[in-house]
């Protein structure tokens, strides 16, 4: 016979069970099935490689890793020795150029000058001819003098030919332009700009402010172009990327809110963020060695798609993150209005850096300044 208190135990337990199904069905239905989580996320951001435009020998190291470098500041030094070298010889070069187009337009004028010499010489040969010719009598004149005559005017009209030649050649040197913009003194200036160019970026600075990391560049050693030599981490332009199963991804939208939680901070600190994209692939998609399932033994395996986050700048500017971090990421999936992929170019931001711009300024500033030194 069952004993009535062990029926009325195990009749309450199942109660609970169902009662604990049912809110739990209840939850699911009015709030939890708007909900998409994942812990496979992680803060992400940009890695600003330092590289030297050119080669040198390094001298000097300004920062270290975890150090703060600004935009524009000198984190490593080169030798400038060879690139001050050709910065005085394509300064001496201009000013040498410069003064040989001078002597060109002034060639041109003195060719000038001989043109309207040998004209009028040819006129006066050519008058003095036909004064000779007009003689009433003809034995007044002897026959050698006539020919001499003749031979004047030929050789006074050759003389004007060839001075007109040389004028033609040499205006077409100088035709068009002046000294400034003659095409000498505009290669001249390039050379100058490219060296002075180089006499600066024996100073490399940071291209964007941030935290130097992955210092690899030792004093003495010598760079060569495009060569890593630190990161720079800017650590206000975090992001996260949220690696969600494919099987969750049926209605996240792009401009869906995100609740994220740091593993630095634990439940203390709660993100706000904002979905700005979804991968345009899985992972296995572009790894370097694709996965072939065209095979015999093949196994379903459920992947992921990262998700791009935008976090909130002034929540991130109070709770600093770092790249790597772990994250918790669930995004609020009630809205879902939104697209899947963007329909129009991101209207974000672009990354840019204002840290070379003033270079070219003041080598054009140094070639104005030769110029008008020289040109007399």
């Amino acid at each position: 016979m069952t004993n009535p208190k062990r029926r009325l135990a195990l009749s309450g337990i199942a109660a609970l069970f169902l009662v604990a199904a049912a809110a739990a069905a209840a939850w699911w239905w009015l709030d939890g099935r708007w909900y998409e989580s994942t812990d496979d996320a992680y803060a992400q951001g940009n890695l600003v490689q330092l590289t030297p435009h050119i080669a040198g020998i390094v001298v000097r190291i300004n920062a270290d890793d975890t150090a703060l470098v600004r935009a524009g500041d000198a984190v490593v030094d080169l030798d400038p020795a060879d690139t001050q070298t050709a910065l005085d010889e394509a300064k001496a070069a201009l000013a040498q150029t410069v003064r040989g187009v001078r002597q060109l337009y002034a060639n041109t004028g003195a060719l000038r000058a001989t043109v309207e010499q040998r004209r009028a010489e040819s006129r006066r040969a050519q008058d003095d001819l036909e004064r000779r010719s007009g003689l009433p009598d003809p034995r007044a004149l002897a026959e050698e003098d006539l020919k001499h005559a003749q031979t004047q005017v030929e050789a006074a009209a050759a003389a004007l030919r060839a001075a007109e030649q040389q004028l033609e050649a040499s205006a077409a040197l100088v035709s068009r332009t002046t000294v400034t913009t003659h095409p000498d003194v505009r290669r001249a200036a390039a050379k100058l700009a490219e060296a002075y160019l180089a006499a600066q970026r024996a100073s490399i600075v940071a291209p964007v402010t941030g935290y130097v990391a992955k210092r690899s560049v030792q004093l003495g050693q010598r760079v060569a172009p495009g060569a890593a030599l630190l990161a720079i981490v800017p650590l206000e332009q975090i992001w996260v990327d949220a690696n969600f199963k494919e099987t969750q991804l049926e209605h996240v939208r792009i401009g869906q809110p995100v609740t994220l939680i740091a593993d630095l901070y634990g439940g203390n600190v709660t993100y706000q963020g904002t979905v700005i994209g979804l991968g345009s692939g899985t992972g296995s998609a572009f790894a370097l060695l694709p996965p072939q399932n065209a095979t015999g033994n093949w196994i379903k395996i459920v992947q992921r798609l990262p998700v791009r986050i935008r976090l909130d700048p002034a929540q991130l500017a109070a709770h600093p993150l770092r790249v790597g971090l772990s994250m918790n990421v669930t995004i609020d999936t009630h809205d879902r209005s939104g697209p899947v992929l963007a329909a129009t170019p991101s209207t974000e931001l672009p990354l840019r850096t204002d840290a070379y711009e003033h270079a070219l300024a003041e080598a054009e500033r140094l070639v104005r300044e030769i110029i008008q030194a020289n040109l007399g």
